[in-house]
């Protein structure tokens, strides 16, 4: 008798993303515009911040959005990988850096590095995984050498793939050792290890007479449009979320109560379904701050978005993100830029990194997160040359860093070296 075929549930939410971002792409453009657009954000230099509908066009930043994960969940189905709650925040994150940095080119030689670290060790390149989808960050850099350079694409694209390689050979060690610096409060680990490699890198080529070109592509205009693709997307994923919960939003008040301290898995804590909906909340409460702030919906702030919603499986939760915008709205109001400057956009997104820090030592701290976060982003960027997609991330490594110590100083709470009992 045959088997009947059955999608894992977990795989069947990722791929109908992927089939929701092709669709949506190929309803903006005709099929040579996206071939067009593809081959602009195939072919051109993708350091911070090149917004791909801008550098492509809307269709074309969808469209590459959905393959980029479709193919990545390939390869996790052929090495008969079960997803967890670190995977789909990964896979999410990577979605949404397709629409700003990330590509069907230059994610792969980050891969093959790490995949080369796990031959080197002779162990199974699944330990690894995460670190690897993660490591993509560098992704920029390889576009960068093979097409940013005057050298022919003869020397330019073997000495991007080597370099891709030899980064992502790095990634996993150096982040087993960074997570240190941070205590496990600063979501983004590879983000920060990948600021602190990108600096290391960028200052040899910095050395030899290469100068990363500051890049700033941002669209606008297009809220309407894409206020209603995403929200109908999380309401979706909120709904299928309380459907796999038996229809009830039961435990959801369990996910609020852990700090999001990694590692906290959300699917292995409290299940699915509940993970779900929590995914659906902090995604649509992404969206929402950006649209009451006035910003822009965009390829990087759909990048932001999409990393909050997928986190949503590790670590994050509305009670600890909301302290975060708060902590970056504060500093705007006091601070020489505005909230919805394209960089305070995304260090309100992207600094709910910090959002452990607020889930255990309280909300205030997570304001105080959020306003020096919001501060040392704007000045970190430099350091990578915009080769690191989580500029946040590092940002965040430091704020964390130095601010543990603070609050272990004035707060009540158990050490912050300690065990988080709750995750």
């Amino acid at each position: 008798m045959n088997k009947k075929f059955k999608i894992d549930p977990k795989y069947g939410l990722m791929i109908g993303v992927a089939f929701a971002q092709i669709v949506f792409g190929f309803s903006q453009n005709s099929g040579t515009e996206i071939l067009s657009g593809l081959k602009s954000i195939l072919t051109q230099p993708s350091s911070l911040i090149s917004d791909y509908i801008g550098l492509g066009n809307m269709g074309a930043a969808f469209v590459n959005s959905g393959l980029v994960l479709l193919v990545l969940l390939l390869l996790l189905s052929f090495l008969k990988q079960e997803l967890n709650g670190p995977l789909i925040a990964a896979l999410f994150t990577i979605a949404g850096f397709a629409f700003f940095g990330k590509n069907l080119f230059n994610v792969w030689p980050i891969l093959l590095g790490v995949y080369g670290y796990s031959i080197f060790k002779k162990e199974k390149f699944n330990k690894f995984l995460v670190a690897a989808l993660f490591g993509t960050a560098m992704a920029p850099a390889i576009s960068e050498i093979a097409f940013g350079s005057s050298l022919s694409l003869m020397v330019s694209l073997p000495l991007a793939l080597f370099s891709g390689i030899l980064l992502g050979f790095l990634i996993y060690p150096l982040a087993v050792s960074l997570i240190n610096v941070h205590q496990g409060y600063n979501l983004y680990n590879i983000g920060f290890v990948v600021g602190m490699t990108g600096l290391v890198f960028v200052s040899i080529l910095r050395s030899f007479g290469y100068v990363p070109t500051p890049k700033l592509i941002w669209t606008t205009g297009n809220n309407l449009v894409l206020g209603i693709y995403l929200i109908t997307l999380f309401i979706l994923i909120l709904l299928y979320g309380f459907i796999m919960n038996n229809n009830s939003f039961r435990n959801v008040r369990k996910i609020l109560g852990h700090s999001g301290k990694l590692m906290s898995d959300f699917i292995q804590l409290e299940g699915y379904g509940v993970t779900l909906i929590n995914m659906g909340l902090v995604g649509l409460i992404s969206v929402v701050y950006i649209l009451l702030i006035q910003g822009d919906l965009n390829g990087p702030t759909i990048g932001g978005i999409f990393t909050v919603a997928g986190f949503g499986a590790f670590g994050k939760h509305p009670k600890n993100i909301l302290p975060i915008f708060l902590g970056v709205l504060l500093g705007s109001l006091l601070k020489v830029f505005s909230i919805n400057d394209p960089s305070i956009q995304l260090a309100a997104l992207f600094g709910t990194a910090l959002a452990p820090i607020s889930g255990k030592f309280g909300w205030p701290w997570g304001v105080v997160a959020g306003f020096i976060h919001s501060s040392v982003v704007l000045n970190v960027g430099y350091l990578h040359g915009g080769f690191n997609l989580y500029n946040n991330g590092f940002s965040a490594g430091l704020v964390a860093a130095v601010l543990l110590p603070i609050i272990g100083m004035f707060s009540k709470s158990e050490s912050t070296a300690s065990t988080d009992k709750k995750s």
